[in-house]
């Protein structure tokens, strides 16, 4: 079960938490990060919901089909196993927003970014706010999360050219679990999305959303 370490400041506080812990033993879901900054966090508006679908119909998942909304600085973070951000702009948190976001990750949540190209310079920036200690650390190609359901012998999967550079999936660890996954290079929300709307290949869909997958199992089981 998780979030058993936080502390809490209040009885407010302490009450969400109380009531997330509880609801978390019944219902699978997953949320959206809402930040500061002007970035478009609301990106890809059908990626998760898709993503879900086939996580529910393919590994066994029963995941609420609609992902919820919560801003970073919440304490509704508490209520979902995992979070996904994406964008192409700036981020901003504020301390508040590091703290909570800091207390949520080592206390059992994940975090999943996806950079739908151009936020690498500012959630590294923005990083080193909620972990001034720590350093985003490419995975090993053996790494669980490429190995778990779907296997990629050669990493994170290319879906959409950007840069022309290779994909590279970084990570944030506590006490060797991974908290946070970084993707770069790759775009997998664009290729989870509607397939009218990028026009993707169906077997570049096909990877994007089995290692969308693997990241869920890994969340799930760890």
């Amino acid at each position: 079960m998780i979030f058993s370490s936080f502390k809490f400041t209040n009885l407010t506080a302490l009450l969400v938490f109380s009531i997330a812990l509880t609801t978390s033993s019944f219902a699978q879901e997953l949320a959206i990060l809402k930040y500061k900054g002007g970035g478009d966090w609301y990106g890809n508006p059908t990626a998760l919901p898709n993503l879900i679908k086939y996580c529910n119909e393919n590994i066994n998942t029963k995941i609420t089909p609609k992902p919820q909304t919560v801003e970073v600085g919440s304490t509704d973070i508490f209520q979902f196993p995992m979070l996904h951000m994406t964008g192409h702009g700036n981020v901003f948190f504020s301390e508040t927003d590091a703290e909570n976001l800091r207390n949520y990750l080592i206390s059992g949540g994940f975090l999943h970014i996806d950079d739908n190209y151009g936020m690498q310079p500012y959630v590294n920036k923005e990083l080193k706010k909620v972990f001034p200690n720590k350093d985003l650390v490419e995975l090993p190609t053996n790494h669980e999360i490429f190995n778990n359901v779907y296997k990629f012998p050669k990493g994170l999967p290319k879906i959409h050219e950007h840069n022309g550079k290779r994909p590279q999936a970084f990570g944030v660890f506590q006490e060797n679990r991974l908290i946070l996954l970084f993707t770069y290079e790759s775009d997998l929300g664009d290729g989870w999305e509607d397939p009218e709307i990028h026009n993707d290949p169906p077997n570049v869909r096909e990877k994007a959303l089995k290692m969308g997958a693997n990241i869920i199992k890994y969340v799930f089981d760890n």
